[in-house]
């Protein structure tokens, strides 16, 4: 699944009249670079969730070329925001296949991380202990890390707003460090059952529930991909520097 609800307000005047995922990168919309790079990680099915513009997303989608199935969970426009990550994955739930773990990516994240290696871990940490879910974190500086220790994702952080949330005691206190995250993550398909009911949350909060009720949620270092957070014009242009990613000419987001 790949988040495409968000209006995009910072990069305005790009966003004025298109979605922030259908913005210019290269010569394509950044929601179909993350779209390929799932396809080519091995995903066989695609939903997307749209709120803002969601008929151009949709239309984005009626036209892939991926040579997988693309499915839209579009959200309430009427509403003057959208349902947030964890209410987004909730709200989209009749569109996964059940049985299968899947990958969840934002499509504000420009990155080469090793989805397919992400993927495979949390697979085999899922036979091995059981666990409900695998985030992509990198060391990186932050004003909101996410804690965690050998075992995996224990706490959360807002050194700006100075607040912090243990969802239970590091393992190992000499182990428990800050790590940004990547807005990827794994899960498996169990994720489902743990939600009462529908709503606009944050998957973060989401993760401290669990993680306080005994589920164990894990991490995958990807310190050494390259990754942007696409947000502000400043970060879009750093971004297609990188990946030599320069708009084409006429296309939304020149």
């Amino acid at each position: 699944m790949i988040f495409a609800a968000g209006r995009g307000r910072r990069l305005r005047p790009l966003t004025d009249a298109t979605p922030k995922a259908l913005v210019d990168f290269g010569g394509v919309p950044l929601l179909e670079r993350v779209a390929g790079n799932l396809v080519a990680a091995g995903a066989h099915r695609l939903i997307v969730n749209a709120h803002y513009l969601a008929d151009q997303v949709a239309a984005w989608a009626e036209a892939s070329s991926l040579g997988v199935p693309v499915f839209v969970s579009r959200e309430d426009e009427e509403s003057p925001a959208p349902l947030d990550t964890s209410g987004g994955l909730f709200h989209a739930r009749s569109l996964f296949e059940a049985r299968e773990p899947f990958l969840l990516h934002n499509c504000d994240v420009v990155t080469d991380v090793d989805l397919a290696g992400l993927y495979r871990a949390h697979l085999e940490g899922e036979a091995r202990d059981g666990r409900l879910a695998t985030l992509a974190i990198a060391e990186r500086e932050t004003s909101r890390p996410l804690l965690v220790d050998g075992r995996g994702l224990y706490g959360r952080a807002n050194r700006t707003e100075g607040w912090e949330v243990v969802a239970r005691e590091p393992s190992n206190a000499d182990e428990a460090r800050e790590y940004g995250f990547c807005g990827i993550h794994a899960f498996s398909p169990r994720v489902f059952e743990r939600y009462a009911e529908g709503g606009v949350f944050s998957i973060m909060d989401s993760y401290m529930d669990w993680i306080g009720d005994g589920e164990h949620v894990a991490v995958f270092d990807a310190t050494d991909a390259a990754w942007y957070d696409i947000g502000t014009p400043e970060r879009l242009d750093a971004a297609r520097r990188a990946f030599g990613a320069a708009p084409s000419a006429g296309r939304h987001g020149a």
